[in-house]
């Protein structure tokens, strides 16, 4: 199948079968479907309930005070004027946090509240519940904080490898050092050497953080929030609230978009707090600024690299430096300096390895998961690399790196063998064989130049490059992480027709995970009518919606309790043939399944040599980006995107599609414009105004060739794809700037000085 839409986006699907991919005929909107999602024209219209519009009756308003310091100790707290402020209900510290004071994915190292020290600027220090938004915001502006403010460690470098250097945390600020070790040959014919940078990406959702807790009969909480991972939140609150788990029951509200950034605890714990001291709902929404603060973001990174090959291209040995800000809080640092260590050198055969890969604590912000998780910052140094090695070989840059290019039976450096298809040879000549778009016309419009509808230049010193990029990313969770999603089916009658219900607590944050689950369960059974039930805590854990793992594991899930299902329904009608379906469920009433799915396992990574099989699934992606430069200027514009990526089977072509583009988007934003500016430990742009991502407008035409090689192991041969676009996409834009220009930039993301203020232009 091949299709054209207007954003010249090409769907390619391979030849597979029914009996292969073990998909059962079912109705309309089944797997492989475009069906429609269920909140997608809710969202459209405006009409979709997301957590920031919870309401109940007699409800206060949560409001956190927050450090303005990056590091510093606290003498005491004054809560008296707070409590003064009329409207006010309670006014909370650490000392009023009734179980644990400390709480993390990792590691149990952030505290519900400044305990008596802060050690990033925005870390809460007291809650305050009043009757009034604007009355909780002014309560805890009026708590008195007497600060000894002291130096923060805000080099990472330093915070790494000085010994003279304050600790952030006691134990020091490595946080995890991850060596990767094979073979011993590192001379070569052809070296080239480079230093990157990786600046911090905000993952910007567009819903900030918010919720409501709901103090129950039983003592306990009922929590409704935007989060990605239910049971994950539920394990951290409840030790916090001194309650059983059974006591902090959550339910997922609407989520606004999450990238990773509601994997870690933001609102929640405390909006609880409040609740069971006021006896009162509690809801709390962060604004834009706050936001900014109360969650982790991309891990920014210094990284040196050095490439040998052969005069002929073919790579001999790679040796990295990879260190990693993970700013004041472990989050999942651990995970991602092992996913940037076992990814460091990329998508290519590699007999000569030594990385090392640092995650370090310092006063700057916690950095904790974002889309691309640690290969991203990787990705844009060794794909930099393979186009300063190809410059220096006399090659193109898709001929380097087809030459190197692994393929199924190939090995990670970290001694992994790939043992399903990875074509990416032939889908680095499928991208270069795509038209490229043609020549600017001799007076193009304004919006179609470098500055947009600005106006900024006229096409004066406009030239245009052309880069490629190419990503390896891991699927699911690695290292020996007990991976495994939960669902329940049941089958029942309802208004005299079969009806199925889907339940897990697998988060829907905007992927459609929602419309997959209802597509396998009308695969798997044949049944037309299909209900996802709202995720929650009252059924099996069902992970987290990152990692691109949800359509693998709560989709095997899913899956596996339909089989079940079916087995009992064939069942009763082998028992009763001829009677319809309709009838047995009359009869004999609902038939109800609950399933674990795990994939294969994995194991963690050797301290010491890096080696062991710690990932369950690779995916790739490749992009072409072709951009216009105005050199004087230091404009990008970017004036089209093609890509070519591996999904195994397409569950959801549309949703797919959105997948890839949104991915893309996310890989510009970071190749051209998204940085939060941090100086001292302290941000200095907190806003959309200043924090800028793309829009419609700065999104190019893309194209579009989505390739179905299936993984044997994985349901439905399917491979995650939300997160390699991400990968690839910001070192083929930045690529393509350094065509244009002739210049090295080094960092990402490229400003405009960067490009019109170098020595070369000055």
């Amino acid at each position: 199948m091949s299709t054209e839409t207007g954003t010249q986006t090409g769907t390619q699907t391979g030849t597979r079968t029914g009996t292969e991919t073990g998909v059962r005929p079912g109705t309309g909107d089944g797997v492989g479907d475009s069906a429609p999602r269920p909140d997608g024209t809710l969202k459209v219209t405006g009409e979709f309930a997301y957590s920031s519009d919870l309401w109940l009756e007699g409800m206060l308003w949560g409001a956190t005070l927050r450090s303005p310091h990056p590091s510093a100790w606290i003498r005491s707290v004054d809560v008296g004027p707070a409590l003064a402020v009329p409207g006010v209900f309670a006014v909370l510290t650490h000392e009023d946090v009734p179980g644990e004071k400390f709480y993390g994915l990792e590691r149990r190292d952030q505290p519900v509240l400044a305990v008596d020290q802060v050690r990033y600027q925005g870390e809460p220090v007291a809650l305050v519940a009043a009757d009034h938004p604007e009355t909780a915001r002014r309560a805890a502006a009026a708590i008195v904080v007497d600060y000894e403010v002291r130096e923060a460690v805000v080099d990472p470098r330093r915070a790494a490898f000085d010994p003279s250097c304050p600790s952030v945390h006691p134990g020091g600020n490595v946080v995890r050092h991850q060596p990767i070790r094979v073979g011993s040959a590192f001379e070569a014919e052809v070296v080239v050497t480079g230093e990157y940078e990786v600046g911090m990406q905000d993952q910007a959702f567009l819903g900030p953080e918010s919720g409501l807790a709901v103090p129950a009969e039983d003592g306990g909480v009922d929590l409704y929030v935007a989060t990605q991972w239910l049971h994950v939140d539920q394990g951290q609150v409840a030790p916090c609230l001194g309650l059983p788990a059974g006591k902090v029951r959550l339910s997922l509200a609407g989520v606004g978009g999450a990238f990773g950034a509601r994997e870690d605890l933001s609102m929640q714990v405390h909006a609880a707090m409040l609740a069971l001291r006021t006896g009162r709902p509690v809801k709390m929404v962060y604004g834009r600024e706050e936001s900014f603060f109360g969650h982790v973001h991309r891990h920014p990174a210094r990284m040196r690299y050095e490439h040998g090959a052969t005069a002929g291209g073919r790579l001999v040995y790679v040796t990295a430096e990879l260190l990693l800000d993970g700013g004041a809080y472990c989050s999942t640092t651990m995970a991602v300096v092992g996913n940037a260590a076992s990814l460091g050198v990329g998508p290519y055969e590699v007999p000569n390895v030594r990385i090392d890969a640092y995650g370090v604590y310092t006063n700057n912000p916690p950095c904790g998961a974002m889309r691309g998780f640690g290969a991203v910052q990787a990705c844009y140094a060794y794909e930099s690399q393979m186009d300063r090695l190809a410059e220096a070989c006399g090659l193109s840059p898709v001929e380097i790196r087809i030459r190197n290019a692994v393929s199924q039976g190939s090995r990670l450096a970290t001694g992994q063998v790939i043992d399903s298809p990875a074509p990416l040879a032939g889908m680095l000549a499928e991208l270069a064989a795509m038209p490229l778009p043609g020549d600017r016309p001799a007076e193009p419009d304004l919006r179609a130049l470098p500055g947009g509808v600005a106006q900024a230049t006229r096409g004066e010193g406009v030239r245009r490059g052309v880069g490629y990029g190419v990503g390896l990313k891991n699927i699911c969770f690695s290292e020996g992480f007990d991976d495994y999603s939960t669902a329940r089916v049941r089958v029942e009658l309802l208004g005299g027709e079969p009806h199925v219900l889907v339940h897990t607590a697998a988060a829907e944050v905007g992927q459609g995970l929602v419309t997959v689950q209802a597509q396998i369960a009308r695969t798997e059974l044949g049944i037309e009518r299909v209900t996802v039930a709202p995720a929650d805590t009252s059924v099996g854990s069902a992970g987290s919606s990152s990692a691109s793992r949800q359509s693998y594991v709560t989709g095997g899930a899913v899956k596996t309790a339909c089989e079940a299902v079916r087995e009992r329904l064939d069942g009763l009608r082998a028992a009763h043939p001829g009677t319809p379906v309709e009838v047995l469920l009359e009869r004999f009433g609902p038939v109800e399944e609950t399933r674990e799915f795990r994939h294969r396992p994995t194991f963690p990574l050797d301290p010491l040599t890096g080696q062991g099989d710690s990932h369950t699934q690779l995916a790739l992606c490749v992009h072409r980006a072709v951009v216009d430069v105005d050199v004087e200027l230091g404009l990008v514009r970017v004036v089209e995107l093609a890509a070519v990526q591996d999904v195994g089977k397409v569950l959801n072509p549309l949703a797919l599609e959105g997948q890839i583009h949104g991915g893309t988007a996310q890989g510009l934003g970071l190749a051209l414009m998204e940085e939060i500016q941090v100086r001292e430990g302290r941000v200095l742009n907190p806003s959309f105004t200043d924090y800028l991502i793309p829009t419609i407008l700065d999104m190019p035409p893309m194209r579009l060739s989505i390739l179905e090689n299936p993984d044997p192991h994985a349901p439905y041969g399917l491979r995650g794809a939300g997160e390699p676009p991400t990968l690839s996409s910001t070192p083929a834009v930045a690529a393509a700037v350094r065509a244009a220009t002739g210049l090295a930039l080094p960092r990402v993301p490229i400003r405009p000085e960067d490009i019109a203020l170098t020595p070369e232009r000055v």
